[in-house]
């Protein structure tokens, strides 16, 4: 017996020493990572690797970087881009801004106030200011503007911080091991490859991302085209509004971007876009839009006058649609236009952006360090039901107002087109209601489908009067379930969870715009 409690005393006495002898181990191991993780930032390790460096890329970098993250920008061409998009920043969009500490890169530029929405139908035309909601904290102004000018100045702004580093490259690759994202691989200016790890990184790398194919099952739908130029010395007589105009086949815009120099855009069917080489479009916009283009407030001189003195740069670039997908795989984040896409008629795809940043900033911003993939993959799945109310607001209001603005033979879509034209031009609560929207300062999903339910009879009701017949009758009935089929599309896209509760529509405002500037 006496054996017997040896042999027992013994083994247990190995098992404690073994035990206590793997706890010590795992405590050096521990502390051994967090020693080394304190040795990388000392020696300049980076926590986050940004993938562009647009209005996305560069606001981000600066936000991260202001957080104490050290951050690597790789952009693939640092000039001053020449596009044509991303030229209204919405109230909402200059709201994040300042959130992020931005807003001043909107100043010096020669930026306009965008104070108002100036729309054109058939003679008649209407004013919409953006209202004054005394539940935003903000002016309700927006900014119209050289998108490359913003561009260039969100970029010197992140690269005044020390811990930014901005710099000229093509990213090739992601380097990926076990479904983890440890950096990427890219050619710098000189034409060196080099790989670059991080515990994050961020592809923001714009609408024609190649990165963005081997982190989600997503694919671009691409809408129509947008042919743009700038008519130089000419100020409008209201350089305040964006102006549209519900031409035909699709519509026209035009905006003041600087003091002396006016935007006109039209859009052209993806199918049968005319050649800018041969000089087709030229004749198109001349013969076939500018007639088209009121008179009023010299929107037409204006209009003829960049095609006629020396034949413009004209450009055109597609408008394209792409819902939000999650990405599955840890250590990576997408964003910006490579995330998430929709059609431009409603100008607010850079606001889009900005919430996601100041959203993503929020949710990272308690962690001490970003290694911990798991930890960031989690926040990044309650990152992608947050951003909900700004995101779904702005991507059915842009897909569904896209789709009823195209003229049409077909009598109840056409009637759909002039109910919207009538919703707004009432100038009435209801109309203020869906311009708080329209601005960014109340991104409501549930508020949203109210004011699209009120445009459809509305048009059901044009289509009615003066006297009630069965062809009319019927005509309204295909308006309503035209209606109904596109906004259903979206709920089933968003979530209906998303997009019909208003608890997360409220938390969002309560969080992310009922708050001070910081």
């Amino acid at each position: 017996m006496a054996m017997t409690y040896a042999w027992l005393w013994t083994l247990l006495a190995f098992v404690l020493t073994w035990m206590v002898f793997h706890l010590i181990k795992m405590k050096k191991a521990a502390t051994g990572d967090l020693e080394a993780e304190a040795e990388a930032r000392r020696d300049g390790a980076t926590d986050v690797i940004i993938v562009g460096a647009g209005v996305a890329g560069a606001s981000l970098a600066y936000a991260l970087a202001k957080d104490g993250r050290r951050v690597h920008v790789i952009e693939r061409d640092l000039k001053e881009p020449q596009r044509f998009m991303g030229e209204l920043m919405q109230a909402g969009g200059r709201f994040m801004l300042a959130q992020l500490g931005l807003e001043d890169c909107l100043e010096d530029i020669d930026a306009q106030e965008a104070k108002s929405l100036a729309i054109y139908k058939d003679g008649k035309h209407a004013t919409l200011p953006f209202p004054d909601d005394k539940s935003f904290p903000h002016e309700p102004v927006g900014r119209l503007l050289r998108n490359g000018r913003l561009v260039q100045r969100l970029r010197q702004k992140a690269a005044s911080l020390s811990n930014v580093q901005l710099e000229e490259g093509t990213v090739k690759s992601l380097i990926e091991e076990e479904g983890v994202v440890k950096g990427v691989t890219y050619k710098n200016s000189a034409g060196e490859e080099i790989t670059a790890f991080a515990p994050l990184t961020v592809v923001c790398d714009g609408c024609y991302s190649n990165l963005r194919r081997s982190l989600v099952d997503n694919t671009e739908e691409v809408l129509s085209y947008m042919v743009g130029y700038v008519t130089k010395n000419s100020r409008l007589e209201d350089p305040h509004s964006l102006h549209l105009i519900f031409s035909k086949p699709l519509v026209c815009v035009i905006y003041q971007i600087t003091s002396d120099e006016v935007r006109c855009v039209a859009e052209v069917p993806a199918d049968s876009i005319p050649s800018i080489s041969n000089g087709e479009m030229s004749t198109f916009l001349k013969k076939s839009m500018a007639p088209q283009i009121p008179e009023t407030g010299n929107l037409r001189e204006i209009f003829l006058k960049g095609i006629e003195e020396g034949l413009p740069e004209i450009k055109s670039t597609a408008t394209k649609s792409m819902s939000s997908r999650l990405c599955d795989k840890r250590g990576v984040i997408v964003l910006g236009d490579a995330f998430n896409m929709r059609h431009p008629i409603i100008a607010s795809g850079m606001m889009v952006a900005l919430s996601d940043i100041c959203i993503l900033r929020n949710l990272l911003k308690p962690l001490p360090n970003l290694s911990n993939t798991k930890k960031v993959s989690d926040l990044v799945k309650s990152f992608y039901i947050i951003r909900k109310p700004m995101s779904a607001t702005v991507n059915t209001l842009a897909s569904i107002f896209s789709q009823v603005l195209v003229a049409t033979t077909d009598e109840a879509r056409e009637g759909m087109r002039q109910g919207c034209f009538n919703y707004l031009a009432r100038g009435d609560f209801k109309t203020r209601g869906l311009m708080t929207i329209l601005g960014g300062m109340n991104p409501h999903p549930l508020t949203l489908v109210l004011h699209l339910v009120a445009i459809t009879l509305t048009s059901m009701g044009h289509l009615l009067s003066p006297f009630p017949s069965p062809r009319r009758f019927w005509h309204s009935l295909r308006i309503l379930a035209w209606a109904l089929q596109m906004l259903g599309a979206h709920l089933v896209d968003e979530g209906f969870k998303e997009m019909l509760i208003p608890t997360n529509a409220a938390a969002y405002r309560r969080n992310y715009i009922a708050t001070t500037t910081v």
